[in-house]
């Protein structure tokens, strides 16, 4: 597959909890879309250290959007974070340096139904748990048909977290039921194709080998969240980027095979809280699809992206 991207960037609002992987997503997002604004929400670390650390990004970047922070919490439940994947700050592995400023607003919610009301044809990239979408979509519902889609990452037919529920639907399930079942475009960068596009330490050391500030910073956060990756697991041989391809799949879309299918989440099941069902049957009494699934990646061709973009940078 020979990657693409749209003549014209497209305008996007990054939703995310920065985490190592988010990071890359704002990379690739600052390189290839138009950003209308960066928001945060709970997951990978609290609200107040995600915040931080897309402030961070925004400076080292030059990101020329407002950073907007959200949800601290889910629907429901408490809130539930994922230190054990990227340490307490959420960026562990590198001295990062301070932001110039905090947030510019406390109200993420509001700026994401404010932009898309003013601006229609935006898309919503998703990157952590959906809590501020969801709470968008339940404030606004009209969202659903100016956006131009929602192209987010979690899911899959595995879990991360429990056996069946990867960690951005498991850490706000209900915020995921109201998301795809919302009748926006939504597609979906689950596990099946994330786990497809990994940050091996041959790759660590092409963004090393790059030579810039910003690379050397970069290749430190690469290499804790490659390291405890593998640590964590029995035969991974480095850690899944997920989050730039729900990115790449709005900005270069041929570099994926996908599936049209019905998706739902599972939201009181005593195992399975988190997991989303995908519809693979092949009956005609199956739901109707509402979803993109993005079932392969041209990992290669992916990564030469990323590169590129790290490689941008300064």
């Amino acid at each position: 597959m020979a990657p693409t991207s749209s003549a014209t960037p497209p305008r996007i609002i990054l939703d995310c909890d920065p985490g190592h992987d988010d990071v890359v997503a704002i990379i690739v997002a600052h390189r290839h879309t138009n950003l209308a604004g960066i928001t945060t929400v709970h997951g990978n670390a609290p609200l107040d250290r995600t915040t931080y650390n897309a402030c961070v990004m925004r400076d080292l970047l030059d990101v020329g959007c407002g950073v907007h922070s959200g949800a601290e919490r889910p629907l429901v439940a408490p809130p539930k974070f994922g230190a054990f994947v990227h340490g307490e700050s959420g960026l562990d592995g590198a001295d990062l340096p301070e932001p110039q400023a905090g947030a510019d607003s406390t109200d993420a919610v509001g700026f994401i139904i404010e932009t898309c009301r003013f601006e229609e044809g935006l898309w919503l990239v998703p990157t952590g748990p959906l809590t501020n979408i969801a709470l968008a979509l339940r404030a606004a519902p009209d969202l659903a048909d100016r956006i131009a889609g929602i192209s987010l990452m979690g899911g899959g037919t595995f879990g991360n977290r429990t056996p069946m529920a990867e960690f951005n639907i498991w850490a706000d399930p209900e915020a995921a039921e109201i998301v795809f079942g919302c009748g926006a475009p939504i597609t979906m960068a689950g596990l099946d194709v994330t786990h497809q596009f990994v940050l091996l330490h041959e790759r660590i050391d092409q963004v090393a080998a790059i030579g810039s500030d910003f690379t050397t910073l970069m290749s430190d956060l690469f290499r804790f969240f490659t390291d405890n990756y593998i640590s964590r697991h029995d035969h991974m041989p480095g850690a899944a980027l997920h989050d730039p391809l729900a990115v790449l799949a709005v900005t270069h879309p041929d570099l994926f095979e996908h599936t049209e299918r019905h998706v739902t989440v599972e939201t009181r099941g005593a195992y399975t809280t988190g997991m989303t069902v995908i519809d693979r049957r092949d009956i005609s009494e199956r739901g109707e699809p509402n979803a993109r699934v993005l079932d392969r990646v041209d990992a290669d061709a992916a990564w030469q992206i990323v590169l590129d973009a790290l490689a941008s940078v300064g």
